[in-house]
């Protein structure tokens, strides 16, 4: 497998999963955000980016995402792998809280185990 496939691999199961836990945080189920999105995104395609089967969604599919789940566009847009405008962040510029700033700066196989136990961590709370 290219380097190219691998780094597009990573991108999407990153997405899927951030995409995932935001939901579940939101006590969201796939067909809830389907019509939070006006049904834009189907819950079936939903799912298919959770489970990293698509790889690289159009910016119209991310932006009724962000809007419905209430994530920045922007985050939406760097993790499915897509060129951030120059100037949305300085050198050296440090995020609003620890837990942003250390998502950033994760391994895949961190931030994977991190968003499971989140996960688990919000199942309790049912």
């Amino acid at each position: 497998m290219a380097d190219e496939e691998l780094d597009d691999t990573n991108t999407a199961e990153s997405l899927g999963r951030y995409l995932k836990s935001v939901r579940l945080g939101h006590k969201m189920t796939l067909r809830d955000v389907e019509n939070a999105t006006g049904k834009e995104v189907s819950n079936a395609y939903l799912s298919q980016l959770e489970s990293g089967t698509i790889k690289k969604p159009s910016v119209h599919v991310l932006y009724a995402l962000s809007t419905s789940l209430g994530v920045p566009y922007e985050t939406l847009m760097e993790r499915a792998g897509y060129i951030v405008p120059s100037g949305q962040k300085t050198e050296g510029q440090k995020h609003g809280k620890a837990a942003t700033y250390s998502i950033d700066n994760l391994s895949s196989d961190e931030e994977k185990e991190l968003l499971n136990y989140l996960n688990f961590i919000r199942s309790k709370r049912k």
